[in-house]
């Protein structure tokens, strides 16, 4: 399991990452959603020891990050969004050189490489230089040398970016292979929500630092159907009173209210605090189409060129 709790990250002061408390069961696959700059590539860096965080605790598979680094190395691989190959070299050679990279020789080495072209399906351009295959080659070669180590946890950054339909597919069909098969736990960062409404197991919504919404994907994908509520300030008492409330969700300064039983007595009692905080409505929904609404109502429609 990772367990990630009250996590920071600055630059220059502002907060990457801001109280980020997140967890991922063994053999399970997370959908990180969020916009542009919100914090998804620092997260997974901090993951996988290519950025030291600031504050916070993280323990992987029962490993402490700040204690045990490299042991906690040794058990993930990550996939970047960018190609991370040689282009001058064949796609066997690359294999070869970063399957030497992570200490394997001999037997072991081409078996685990064999593995790696079968699980990408690679077999037809070997001898090519990497340059010179599609970006659907590129995007598989740059999952298999992920997997080349054989990892307990896979980090997949934006792995489909760029890629046509078929390879799209494919690779996506790859992961829930590896997933169930192997019982390897994957976190997947994507802008695609229909890719992570197709693998996923647990979704999480990043924004500006923030975990705002993160819950089991059958869970998240029926808060598409509930009333949303969005206010102009979240202040602690009123808060404390809304999370009071079951059959409430405080999302920033959205409220998701589901429509059971105690919908109408929920109601009653969120205008009664509405009224008594003083609070400003600037907005109410009645549901969301799907994922992809919700996200956008979450995280707002403005654009994140940042």
């Amino acid at each position: 399991m990772i367990q990630i709790s009250h996590l920071y990250k600055f630059y220059s002061g502002r907060p990457v990452l801001d109280d980020v408390t997140l967890s991922v069961p063994d053999g399970s696959i997370l959908g990180l959603l969020g916009p542009n700059g919100a914090g998804k590539t620092t997260l997974v860096s901090i993951l996988t020891g290519i950025v030291k965080k600031d504050r916070g605790e993280v323990q992987i598979n029962g490993l402490d990050l700040d204690r045990e680094p490299s042991a906690i190395r040794a058990i993930g691989s990550i996939v970047p969004q960018s190609f991370a190959f040689y282009p001058t070299l064949t796609v066997y050679e690359n294999l070869e050189y970063f399957g030497a990279l992570y200490g394997l020789k001999g037997g072991a080495l081409k078996a685990r490489i064999d593995r790696s072209i079968d699980i990408g399906s690679l077999q037809s351009f070997l001898h090519k230089k990497a340059e010179a295959c599609s970006g659907g080659m590129k995007r598989r070669l740059n999952l298999s040398i992920g997997l080349l180590p054989d990892p307990q946890i896979l980090y997949l950054d934006e792995p489909t970016v760029g890629v046509d339909t078929q390879s799209r597919v494919y690779i996506l069909d790859m992961i829930v292979k590896l997933n169930k098969e192997r019982q390897t736990t994957i976190v997947y960062t994507s802008h695609y929500m229909d890719e992570i409404e197709q693998v996923s197991d647990v979704i999480a919504i990043i924004d500006e630092g923030r975990i705002i919404l993160h819950d089991r994907k059958e869970m998240v994908l029926t808060q598409t159907g509930k009333i949303s509520i969005e206010f102009e300030d979240l202040h602690p008492s009123l808060k404390e009173r809304l999370d009071a409330l079951d059959g409430v969700r405080v999302c920033r300064n959205r409220l998701l209210v589901d429509r059971d039983e105690h919908f109408y007595p929920n109601m009653q009692k969120l205008f009664s605090i509405f009224a008594e905080e003083h609070v400003k409505i600037k907005d109410i929904v009645f549901g969301y189409k799907n994922l992809e609404d919700l996200f956008i109502a979450l995280t707002s429609e403005r654009l994140r060129d940042h």
